[in-house]
């Protein structure tokens, strides 16, 4: 992506992605075309087979009751009820990169569509048939859809971006960053979840300085 533009690494099922879903939103209602987000999948806990453990859901749950707290977003507990559960977030991520590839400028809504599904529905997204029914909302073809989505083009394209993640330094989702500066540097805009009211006015600042100069 050429030009100024911001480049959030997130995940479809990172608690903390879905808390900062309307302030992605909101950043893009502001600026728009004169400052695209270019979505990078971090990989939360790509490639995970084992089911998770009580243990598991009740540090998750307090997770997702900060998150609630902090953010306001909804969540749906029931989604502690379920056996048997993987949480590998590979498929929503896969999902996430073949709308991008097919609908490139829908892939920020689908991502906050998936997180909506997961969180707020207790949708399973781990599943193909569930992915290809979110995926179909943004008029991608549900027909070869699960093919498509095992494919290893698919799969190599997906794990390139957790290596763009990890080349940039990301350790935690979301992460937001703006650029390129004079130097050809991003700056850090934020390194986890921050309210709207607490980074837009920086970008605000950061917005005008450029036009500025």
């Amino acid at each position: 992506m050429d030009g100024l533009h911001f480049i959030y690494f997130a995940d479809p099922m990172c608690s903390w992605c879905w808390g900062f879903a309307p302030v992605i939103e909101r950043l893009n209602a502001i600026y728009g075309e004169a400052l695209p987000i270019r979505l990078v999948l971090g990989g939360l806990r790509p490639g995970t087979d084992k089911v998770m453990s009580e243990a598991a859901k009740a540090s998750t749950r307090t997770h997702w009751e900060h998150v609630h707290e902090a953010s306001g977003q909804p969540f749906d507990f029931g989604f502690f009820d379920r056996r048997d559960f993987v949480y590998d977030t590979d498929p929503a991520a896969r999902a996430t990169v073949l709308v991008r590839r097919e609908r490139p400028d829908q892939a920020l809504a689908f991502l906050h569509r998936a997180q909506r599904a997961f969180y707020a529905e207790n949708r399973d997204v781990t599943q193909a048939e569930v992915l290809a029914e979110l995926a179909a909302e943004f008029g991608v073809a549900r027909e070869g859809f699960a093919e498509r989505l095992e494919s290893d083009a698919l799969k190599q394209e997906t794990w390139r971006d957790y290596g763009t993640s990890q080349r940039a330094g990301v350790v935690g989702f979301p992460t937001l960053i703006a650029g390129p500066n004079a130097d050809g540097t991003f700056g850090l805009v934020t390194s986890g979840f921050q309210p709207a009211e607490a980074i837009l006015p920086a970008i605000g600042q950061w917005v005008a300085g450029l036009r500025a100069a």
